[in-house]
């Protein structure tokens, strides 16, 4: 699995950052390559709660959470991603309190990709550059909303 992580110091309480986070069905309000999300389970956030994201290219993943700490972070597997050359690919978000009432949000991922060593070798460059791209975007998005 290749591991990829990006951090984000944002200007803002943890407790008002689980708040946009922890809205597990509503990542649309901040991811700007998430179109829309489709609920796939009902009831409460918390591991077992699915969802189902669309992107502008009409493709879409599914994610269910398999890790749930309230208030700090969260873990999902990714499913149902025929549009992605990947075999597997586990992601996620975790929030460290700050001094002065700020926050450290981490996005992280790991991920396989098909296709084998050339696969790899791929994951290890085009794709690790447009992950971190995509999830740079995500942690910058995440910050501008909790601005507004």
């Amino acid at each position: 699995m290749i591991h990829l992580e990006r951090t984000l110091d944002i200007d803002a309480a943890p407790d008002a950052v689980w708040a946009m986070l922890g809205r597990f069905m509503h990542i649309d309000e901040f991811a700007p390559q998430v179109k829309s999300v489709e609920a796939l389970t009902s009831g409460e956030d918390g591991v077992g709660s699915k969802r189902r994201c669309h992107f502008d290219n009409g493709s879409s993943v599914a994610e269910e959470v398999t890790e749930w700490d309230d208030g700090r972070r969260y873990r999902v597997q990714l499913s149902e991603m025929e549009a992605m050359p990947l075999h597997e690919m586990l992601a996620g978000f975790a929030i460290e309190p700050l001094a002065g009432g700020r926050s450290r949000v981490n996005q992280f991922m790991d991920y396989r990709v098909k296709f084998g060593p050339f696969g790899w070798l791929m994951g290890q460059t085009m794709m690790r550059m447009m992950m971190g791209k995509i999830m740079a975007s995500n942690l910058t998005g995440l910050a501008a909303s909790l601005k507004a």
